[in-house]
């Protein structure tokens, strides 16, 4: 079943205001747990930390920025 517009729009707003921060707070929180590697190893992870979370959540924000396909025309 594919998603609303207004619920990927909604959804999407929930995962950037409450997701984002929590899975930033999980990576470093987890990196704490290591003795600090180098800084081009960690900047590293980072970056790929970085680009992971997005990548399950392509659909969800695909489009959010757009007009609302659903909406009758404007006149």
């Amino acid at each position: 079943m594919a998603l609303s517009y207004k619920t990927r729009r909604r959804l999407s707003l929930v995962i950037l205001i409450f997701g984002l921060p929590a899975y930033i707070a999980l990576a470093w929180w987890i990196m704490s747990l290591f003795e600090r590697p180098s800084i081009w190893l960690e900047l590293g992870i980072y970056t790929i930390l970085g680009i992971l979370w997005a990548l399950p959540l392509k659909a969800v924000f695909k489009g959010v920025g757009q007009a609302d396909p659903d909406a009758p025309p404007r006149e």
